[in-house]
């Protein structure tokens, strides 16, 4: 039994690991996972679960970006770590809007929006986002080819756009692509920003997650987690950490080359599925 459990924690794992990144929305799939598949966990610990994952997607992101975002780097001169500086100003001031946000709502959209249907319409509405961006950007020429050149206003728009991904199902990377397109910045400079933006996202979120857990078991709201719930996450922020070295680079690579049509036209599918799924299971 325990094997099999830890055999759904490595699910959970790559099911974060590709989605985190691809626009598609991470959340909304863990949402649906968790409908077919359940780990033997309390409630309280889960709600934390499927957040704290995500600190395994984030350290891909440090370890590919490392010499990138590392401002003390020696192989850097000063004009260098000059810039790597304002670019983790603009990311700091790109992830203001959600943090409000998120903590004045954090309770209310896990009581109200966490659920299946909201999920799907999200899919299926950011899906048809994409595919009208993407036949708008055709004819419009980049303003923005690299993530250094991107300026603040720019990155706060961006931080602007990310607080729809607030929302179960529309997806944090799709979110902040999608606006970066719409202000005219190319599509590698733009999932480039949005992978950074990821960074102090999550581990303001996931912190925020284990603040909560915490009090809940010091108020005896929430049991003390045990060995195997402790594994589950281990093995799951492992997994993600693996399987996002491998997304990561791939979709680099895919967006030199491919616009993001192909991800509006699954969440579509995916949406148009979910509701189908779930309006069968009702009836039936």
């Amino acid at each position: 039994m325990v094997i099999i459990e830890l055999l759904k924690a490595v699910l959970f794992g790559i099911v974060e690991g590709i989605t985190e990144w691809l626009p598609v929305s991470s959340t909304g799939h863990m949402i649906l996972l968790d409908e077919f598949i359940k780990l033997k966990v309390t409630p309280e610990f889960y709600e934390m679960f499927q957040v704290v994952i995500q600190l395994g997607a984030i350290a891909a992101v440090l370890v590919l970006f490392f010499h990138k975002l590392n401002p003390f780097s020696p192989k850097k001169d000063q004009l260098q770590k000059k810039n790597t500086w304002t670019l983790w100003f603009k990311v700091i001031v790109a992830v203001l809007p959600s943090a409000v946000i998120g903590l004045i709502l954090d309770d209310w959209m896990d009581a109200h929006l966490y659920n299946y249907i909201v999920v799907a319409i999200m899919l299926i509405v950011y899906g048809v986002a994409f595919l009208y961006v993407e036949k708008l950007n055709e004819k419009r020429p980049v303003k923005i080819d690299d993530v250094h050149t991107i300026d603040y206003r720019t990155a706060l728009y961006i931080g602007a756009f990310q607080c729809l991904s607030l929302i179960p199902g529309t997806s944090r990377s799709g979110a902040t692509i999608l606006g970066a397109i719409l202000l005219g910045v190319g599509r590698s400079a733009g999932a480039e920003f949005s992978f950074f933006l990821a960074i102090p996202t999550m581990l303001g979120a996931s912190a925020l997650k284990i603040l909560k857990y915490g009090l809940d078991i010091m108020e005896q709201e929430a049991a003390l987690p045990t060995g195997l719930e402790f594994a589950d996450l281990a093995v799951g922020c492992v997994v993600s950490f693996i399987v996002s070295l491998l997304v990561i680079r791939g979709l680099m690579e895919y967006v030199r080359k491919h616009s993001f049509a192909v991800f509006g036209k699954y969440r579509i599918g995916l949406g148009i599925l979910v509701l189908g799924y779930f309006v069968i299971r009702s009836i039936v």
